[in-house]
């Protein structure tokens, strides 16, 4: 039976730190996987240190803010922790939101820097009209992440029609702006030491709107760190090395920020990204992929009850399932942990609450109690 910990112990560590003692203890094990390709925690750190000095270059300095506009891919969790090496603050925006709601994100958090992806680049571009101080855009291609079979197939069909951002003197492609941060030969890393402050803004992650304009929301490495250690002892299984993390909430949400990447990575566990939520793709990526635990909102789960051809045991992969964002009804509660039982899983789905406030969730059902 799993005893839950009644008490833990936070360290006085920045979220890049405890990124960098994954690396330590587990360097070989694979930190995330896109699209079939896998990064272990070795290179994971790499890239992120040699972003962390493209950016230092760049001139970003502690508490400069750089929004991060993009989906899950790993461009975006490399930025994350490299703006935090150097104790910058990563401004987390959706990159579907409409041309002024990036404006108003920019001007809000007053962002030096940018980073999009090359199908958002125009909408961007055309949001910096009615920003009130200069920023430079980052552009990046998600085929330079994909693994070599599929990188020449997409930049032919999806990535064709992007090819020309960025085409203005205010935007540089990403691969570009990247090499300014690898070390010459014989070169001294020139990368402050990192310092932790309990009460430093680490990350800037926006409210619904419920009412009115939505909130830009401060919080600190302590607060991400806490949220992602107090999520793992409350889920009360093994989260860490050997194990994978479907990981579709998107990083701009507390929910996929705060648990479906930060809690994985820091205790050595793998994150299988998945850049947009579709159906069947999240159908595919499941049952191919295995992973150990998923998250989503109610409609992620009402639509897995509508799998067809699984075997009594397709599911017996699947350690934990966490359902937050939304209200589960008892109905789809009772349908869902039939529908797992049926299927080999060894767990039910749980509830949890939470707001950005609290980084995300702050309460979580227990294990195997449920009262309606």
């Amino acid at each position: 039976m799993y005893v839950q910990e009644e008490h833990l112990e936070y360290p006085s560590l920045t979220m890049f730190q405890l990124i960098e003692k994954s690396r330590r203890e587990y360097p070989k094990e694979p930190a995330y996987e896109f699209q079939g390709k896998r990064t272990i925690y070795t290179d994971f750190v790499d890239k992120i240190e040699q972003t962390a000095r493209a950016l230092y270059k760049e001139g970003i300095r502690q508490g400069d803010r750089v929004t991060i506009c993009l989906p899950n891919i790993p461009q975006a969790l490399i930025c994350f922790y490299a703006i935090n090496r150097i104790a910058a603050v990563a401004n987390m925006v959706h990159p579907l939101s409409a041309r002024d709601e990036v404006s108003f994100y920019l001007n809000l958090s007053k962002s030096r820097l940018i980073l999009t992806a090359d199908m958002f680049c125009e909408k961007v571009e055309e949001s910096l009209e009615k920003v009130d101080h200069p920023v430079k855009i980052l552009v990046t291609r998600i085929q330079d992440e994909l693994p070599a079979h599929l990188k020449l197939p997409y930049q032919l069909t999806q990535g064709k029609a992007y090819m020309k951002y960025p085409n203005t003197d205010h935007a540089v492609l990403w691969k570009d702006f990247l090499k300014q941060g690898k070390l010459k030969k014989g070169e001294a890393d020139f990368l402050p030491p990192v310092t932790f402050d309990k009460n430093r803004t680490a990350v800037i992650l926006y409210s619904g709107g419920t009412s009115g304009i939505p909130k830009g929301i401060c919080l600190s490495d302590f607060n991400m760190n806490a949220c992602a250690m107090q999520a793992r002892s409350a889920v009360g299984v093994r989260v860490g090395i050997g194990k994978t993390m479907l990981s579709c909430m998107p990083c701009f949400h507390g929910f996929g920020l705060g648990l479906n990447l930060h809690l994985p990575l820091i205790y050595g566990a793998c994150c299988i990204l998945m850049p947009n939520f579709n159906f069947k793709e999240y159908t595919k990526m499941l049952l191919n992929k295995k992973p150990n635990y998923i998250a989503g909102v109610p409609t992620i789960f009402e639509a897995l009850l509508h799998l067809e051809g699984l075997k009594e045991d397709s599911l017996y992969f699947l350690n934990g399932v966490f359902c937050g964002g939304d209200s589960l009804s008892v109905e789809l509660k009772k349908k869902v942990d039939t529908f797992l039982h049926e299927h080999g899983a060894k767990c039910q789905i749980r509830e949890g609450y939470g707001l950005t406030e609290c980084v995300t969730a702050s309460c979580l059902t227990p294990r195997d109690t449920y009262r309606e």
